[in-house]
């Protein structure tokens, strides 16, 4: 072979070599240039996308009318748009010439805090889901009404209102008790704030919360905090365990137009909203017979710790000696998909109580004791209560969401009172335990969707009710009872439900709902077997709205009826008597709502009719007997006019009610037929002095029949009016407050009929509401949010 031969056989695998790797490279650069033409336009192509999303407040109600902004980075142009009923929002965005590298968000709401984030591109096709922050401050308005146009498959109810906490006052300034007034629906405490408040409504004697549902918001869940069967008030609700500083808002609604809210919400269903965090401040609250003391922290972002003592001995003559300890605690953790609220309550009280005392002299029979302060010094009251509840929202996709909540409580109460016959002890040891699982999917502005399954058991042990002797004048010795009865209950319940709202038009909104209570009544009767039973009842309860939205630009009003049959379970128990009694009572109610808004003022009248069920059920303390109530029938009617100026506002609402048994025709004791208040608040006033003030009247209450001269006339109580004012003033850059609670106030709460032994003429007998003034510190240890 010749060298040129040899040379050219070395060079094939080079050449070979050589083409190959060019080939590859030539191949390399291809698909190079097929991702780089893919891959540059990705932002550009994220243009042609639009961003979307749903606008939402802390309890997961969409915020309608939200301004939200997007703005393209480096070089794009500011969009914007705003939210639609369902809260809703979509953006389609402009290319440009400059590729896109990041997008500023920011969503502005009347009454929340700014929201802001910045968008990498490219980024997710998924819906986003924003969830805004209240902004509470001084100069919040006094009330936040729900809109009709803004209800929802969370929060149908149209009559529903939201109250600003930091613009509300004390039920009792200064003192302990329920937290706040609620204005339109009094509270009365009878004394010390150790004993669960009464409810009123218009027409609704609502003793200690039989039909008045009662909430606290943890996350998107409704944690029940009403006892059944309790052993001194069917439906006991107690809001005395909840320290005032870390209430963000109390929501309030007609209770039997919402499937998510079920046992005991007849005639009024009231909810309890947290703040996320506070900043550590203590406040020190005192007059000449009682000190309070308040503190709080944040240990992280969204969580806070409150500690409250409280000591005092009332204004009445008979000293209460009272001390009351609570710690509320509360964490909230965002894992992104998941949002996780933990809530946790402890409480202890203890107090002696004066007690119901005749109010007219002329009929003042009373055996024993002093008729101006009590009738038997014994009284008293010792409750304490621990509450742990947990809720995540799971955020399945912008539209989608599914919420896990569960809760675990214990309770006790041992209860001293004097009705007229002998001193009473009322006791009873409990455990609460609850699930709730619930689905929500806003499919579009024309449907969203919810579905749920609760489940709840309370079983009150040694439900007790037991009789000592009348009160000898000197002798403070409780000496021997007797048993009148003695019941371990358990009352569960399982509840499916689901509900669908959204637009049927432009100018007609719909809401629709059912849930079914299939309940489990188990009574162990201790001191007589031939009483105890156990049954199971099922309780439908379908629920609807329908309003009528016209545009802003006419001058019609927003309209709105609504229809709903809502129950509560029955105390079980049949002490002294021999039958089984009623194990639910059911109610059937209707209302119209018709508001409007002129200028910076609101105007919004509620009319409602509810029928309830005849019922055999709670124990009467003094014989031991079921009581015999119903079938009854209330109308009422609630105007409400709210105005907003720059340096506060104003808020008067006034009720008429009309409640009687159908049967006989009188009207149902202890319902309020009159109930009128005025608040407002102002700011800044002169010297840098901000005021709130509350004006409270409730009309005489008919009570039953039996008393002197005629025992076949209604028993007529007195009318009762309450001023309640804080003045505040703020120094060192408003890290010090220093203010005055007081009340003045005329009348008696709790007025009721009682006769006095060994009388059996009934008497009008409450508790005198007494005046009085405090001063309070408060010192903020950081800025920001103000407790």
């Amino acid at each position: 072979m010749s060298a040129a031969s040899s040379a050219r056989l070395k060079l094939l695998p080079v050449r070979s070599v050589c083409k190959k790797m060019v080939n590859q490279l030539a191949a390399l650069c291809f698909r190079s240039c097929w991702m780089a033409i893919l891959l540059i336009p990705l932002s550009a192509l994220a243009d042609d996308h639009a961003i979307s999303g749903s606008i939402v407040d802390l309890q997961g109600t969409p915020v309608t009318g939200a301004t939200v902004q997007l703005t393209p980075q480096p070089h794009g142009r500011k969009q914007q748009t705003t939210t639609d009923n369902a809260g809703k929002f979509s953006i389609k965005l402009d290319r440009g010439e400059t590729p896109i590298e990041t997008i500023d968000l920011i969503v502005k709401a009347a009454n929340f805090h700014l929201f802001s984030k910045t968008i990498q591109a490219p980024y997710s096709t998924s819906e986003l889901q924003i969830q805004l922050t209240p902004r509470i401050n001084r100069s919040d308005t006094v009330i936040v009404t729900t809109d009709i146009n803004q209800v929802d498959v969370l929060s149908p109810d149209p009559a529903e209102k939201v109250f600003v906490r930091q613009d509300l006052l004390d039920a009792n300034p200064g003192r302990p008790g329920a937290p706040v007034s609620i204005p339109g629906y009094p509270i009365e405490t009878a004394s010390s704030g150790i004993k669960a408040p009464q409810y009123f409504a218009p027409g609704v004697a609502g003793d200690h919360g039989e039909p008045v549902a009662q909430y606290i918001a943890v996350g998107t869940y409704l944690l029940p905090n009403n006892l059944s069967a309790n052993a001194h008030g069917n439906g006991y609700s107690d809001p005395n365990s909840l320290i005032p500083q870390i209430l963000e808002s109390v929501q309030v609604d007609g209770g039997a137009f919402n499937v998510r809210q079920g046992n005991h919400s007849l005639n009024l269903a009231a909810t309890y909203g947290l703040r996320s965090r506070v900043d550590p401040f203590l406040t020190l609250t005192g007059d000449y017979r009682d000190i309070d003391a308040v503190t709080g922290f944040s240990p992280t972002q969204n969580s806070f710790v409150a500690i409250e003592a409280s000591y005092g001995n009332g204004f009445l003559k008979r000293l209460e000696h009272r001390q009351q300890y609570k710690i509320n605690t509360q964490r909230i953790v965002d894992l992104g998909n998941h949002k996780i609220t933990a809530l946790g309550i402890g409480y202890y009280g203890f107090s002696y109580i004066p007690g119901l005392v005749p109010l007219f002299e002329e009929n003042n029979n009373a055996a024993a004791g002093d008729s101006t302060d009590t009738i038997d010094p014994r009284q008293k009251d010792q409750t304490h209560t621990g509450l742990v509840a947990l809720n995540d929202v799971w955020r399945l996709s912008g539209a989608q969401q599914l919420q896990l909540s569960g809760f675990f409580r214990t309770y006790n109460l041992a209860l001293n009172s004097n009705f007229g016959q002998g001193l009473i002890r009322q006791s009873e040891f409990r455990t609460v335990t609850g699930q709730s699982t619930s689905y929500q999917n806003r499919i579009a502005e024309q449907l969203a969707l919810l579905a749920g399954l609760d489940y709840q058991r309370e079983a009150p042990r040694r439900d007790n009710l037991d009789h000592y002797g009348p009160y000898i004048p000197g002798n403070f010795t409780y000496g021997p009872f007797t048993k009148v009865d003695s019941n371990n209950v358990t009352i569960s319940s399982v509840t499916p439900y689901a509900a669908g709202s959204g637009a049927l038009s432009r100018y007609i909104r719909y809401y629709a709902g059912w849930r079914r209570d299939q309940i489990n009544v188990d009574n162990e009767d201790l001191l007589h077997a031939a009483n105890s039973f156990q049954k199971w009842v099922g309780v439908n309860s379908p629920k609807a709205t329908v309003s009528f939205i016209p545009k802003e630009t006419w001058f019609l009003p927003v309209v709105s009826a609504s229809a709903g049959q809502a129950f509560y379970t029955e105390d079980p128990r049949i002490g002294t008597g021999s039958t089984i009694g009623s194990p639910v009572a059911t109610a059937h109610s209707y209302q119209l709502v018709i508001s409007k808004t002129l200028r910076k003022t609101d105007l919004k009248v509620t009319l409602g009719h509810v029928t309830t069920s005849q019922e055999l059920a709670k124990i009467d303390p003094d014989t031991g007997l079921q009581e015999d109530q119903g079938p009854g029938r209330l109308r009422f009617l609630t105007a409400a006019v709210r105005h907003n100026f720059s340096q506060g506002s104003i808020l008067a609402t006034f009720s008429k009610a009309d409640a009687r048994d159908v049967d006989s025709g009188q009207p149902t004791a202890e319902a309020p037929r009159t109930i009128f208040d005025l608040l407002g608040n102002m700011q800044p006033l002169p010297f840098h002095l901000q005021a709130r003030g509350e004006f409270e009247f409730v009309g005489k209450k008919p009570l039953g029949t039996g008393c002197n001269p005629d025992p076949a006339a209604q028993c007529i109580g007195t009318s009762v009016r309450e001023f309640r004012a804080a003045l505040v003033r703020p120094f060192l850059s408003t890290r010090l407050d220093v203010g005055a609670n007081m009340l003045i106030a005329s009348g008696y709460t709790g007025q009721t009929i009682e006769s006095f032994y060994p009388s059996e003429i009934q008497q009008v007998v409450g508790v005198r509401i007494p005046s009085y003034a405090s001063l309070n510190l408060t010192y903020r240890f950081g800025r920001g949010t103000r407790p």
